[in-house]
């Protein structure tokens, strides 16, 4: 039985409701060396008494309390400064993961290092989302088919969908499917604090930029509520998204795609955020200024887009 240790992260924020059942998760992972890290980061509800509920029964699970809200990146940070494991897999507080998780990851990461002799490795678990009005969407793994992204290009498929044929990009880099060895995360420089929203699409950036390899399960390992929240709206995403654009623009300007990202940004913000008459003008510019980008951006992405808005609004 092996007897690698695994740290298991959870950030939790106002998550009464739902930390339980994502604890009961993480305590019924078939692994037998396990510690849970639980970031609580300044809750107002009563979840830190739901963690405690638990660790009281449990010496697997120690709470962290955050003095300030950090948002996901300063917890995650928490995390990695506080985690024990040598590998660390990271799990959401309204997500369940299946029991077999941490082990079909475990697996995956070190029969891959062993057959490629690869030293920077993240691996992605597939699942599903499910709406409140029961539509069900499947995630599919990065690197859970042929062929494996590595390096830069899954920078440019994140920052301008800069896809190579290929290439497996599958549902992209969420952090809640997040699997890889401690070192790793700190040999990146764990998440970026600043980061209060797609800090998981800045540490993948990150990985990406230093070489990781970016692989995945095919088996569905957990199932995510999908869930409304202020933290999570478009003006805190797209604020957070020139933020990222900013980072990485000199990355962007030697790719020839800064313009291009900022103005894509820009146009799926205002769509998002229901902004109708924006979002027309914010595409005419963007076609105006990559034409052939644009259009074939839309075609690839446009129907799935509309046809999965679709299933998300029917009652």
């Amino acid at each position: 039985m092996n007897e690698s240790k695994v740290t298991i992260g959870l950030t939790c924020y106002n998550a009464q409701d739902t930390i339980g059942r994502a604890l009961k998760s993480a305590t019924d992972q078939d692994w037998p060396n396990l510690e849970v890290l639980v970031v609580d980061d300044c809750s107002t509800d009563n979840s830190i008494n739901v963690v405690k509920s638990f660790s009281d029964k449990d010496d697997r699970i120690k709470l962290i309390c955050h003095e300030k809200n950090l948002g996901p990146g300063g917890a995650r940070a928490t995390l990695l400064e506080q985690c024990t494991g040598e590998f660390l897999v990271f799990f959401d507080d309204d997500d369940i993961s299946a029991p077999s998780r941490i082990a079909n990851q475990y697996n995956k990461i070190v029969n891959y290092e062993r057959e490629t002799g690869a030293n920077i490795v993240a691996c992605y678990a597939s699942g599903e989302r499910i709406y409140p009005n029961g539509y069900n969407l499947q995630i599919n793994a990065i690197g859970s088919h042929p062929k494996i992204p590595i390096g830069k290009s899954v920078a440019k498929y994140l920052l301008f969908y800069g896809k190579e044929k290929e290439l497996y990009y599958g549902a992209g880099t969420p952090t809640c499917a997040l699997m890889a060895r401690t070192n790793i995360f700190k040999k990146i420089g764990g998440f970026d604090p600043e980061f209060r929203r797609v800090e998981d699409v800045e540490f993948a950036v990150r990985l990406s930029l230093m070489g990781g390899h970016f692989i995945g399960c095919k088996e569905k390992l957990y199932t995510q509520f999908a869930t409304e929240a202020a933290d999570k709206s478009a003006e805190k995403n797209y604020e957070a998204e020139q933020r990222l654009l900013k980072k990485y623009r000199k990355f962007l300007e030697e790719e020839k795609k800064y313009t291009y990202a900022c103005n894509w940004f820009r146009f799926r913000y205002y769509h998002l955020s229901g902004r109708r008459l924006n979002s027309f003008f914010a595409l005419f510019q963007a076609l105006i200024a990559n034409p052939i980008l644009v259009t074939l951006h839309l075609f690839e992405t446009g129907p799935k887009r509309f046809f999965h808005e679709k299933k998300m609004k029917r009652d």
